[in-house]
């Protein structure tokens, strides 16, 4: 059995490597611009910030982690394209050969997707959000946020809206492999609901604007993935009702 799983896991590996070298890459190149990116990310917050108010790091090192972290987030939004080039040519081996000739579009949506998503973090939710969470109490305290902790939340919230938004790229290429219908899609409704508002309450601010800022447009993004896989995989319905 191990015999049968060493060109898998060899191929595994050299996906891994290629992604690993794009990540490491990238990273080099973003850390030469840590500065501009942080004052980038650090806009909602600011804007949020009362008059008085300042983002602070209170521990040895904040500043160069925090460098870090910036650089690494960078890096792997830059790395998208190839990492999901990657993913798709290893499940490649697998696939019908028509099947074959969507990397390209895969890679492509993923991408759009993903970024897509955490552009709708940034514009519309952190802007509620922010602005909720600091001026809340703020007669009583004086908010001087840390750079550090603000920049591990930012980044949560970043990747989880962009993987979030990646559902109905999913559910197109697994509706083109006749892994899902729409009938499958709509019978999971009422838990993909419970999920997504779980998830909505894990990944935002605790207050519930921002909790329906990511929630709604995932309800809207899963009604859209069952549109999606009635039109990719029209055969398969007309099966079912047959």
């Amino acid at each position: 059995m191990f015999e049968e799983l060493k060109p898998h896991l060899a191929e595994l590996r050299k996906r891994l490597l290629i992604s690993l070298a794009t990540l490491f890459v990238m990273f080099i190149i973003c850390f030469g611009f840590w500065e501009y990116i942080l004052d980038w990310m650090i806009i909602p917050l600011k804007e949020a910030l009362p008059e008085g108010s300042s983002v602070i790091f209170t521990k040895v090192g904040e500043a160069f982690f925090t460098a870090l972290k910036v650089s690494f987030f960078a890096a792997v939004i830059l790395s998208l394209p190839i990492i999901f080039w990657q993913l798709w040519l290893f499940v490649a081996p697998g696939l019908y050969e028509h099947e074959k000739k969507l990397v390209l579009p895969f890679v492509i949506a993923a991408t759009v997707m993903f970024v897509a998503g955490a552009l709708f973090a940034y514009y519309v939710v952190f802007p509620f959000g922010f602005s909720y969470l600091i001026n809340f109490g703020s007669q009583l305290f004086t908010a001087l946020p840390s750079i550090g902790e603000y920049v591990g939340f930012f980044t949560k919230l970043m990747f989880g809206f962009g993987i979030a938004f990646e559902l109905p790229v999913i559910t197109f290429f697994l509706a083109k492999l006749g892994l899902v219908t729409d009938e499958t899609l709509k019978e999971f409704f009422k838990y993909a609901i419970i999920i997504i508002f779980a998830l909505a309450a894990l990944l935002t601010p605790p207050d519930v604007l921002s909790q329906l800022l990511m929630a709604g447009p995932l309800v809207v993004l899963y009604g859209v993935s069952i549109l999606i896989a009635r039109w990719v995989n029209p055969a398969k319905k007309e099966e079912d009702e047959a």
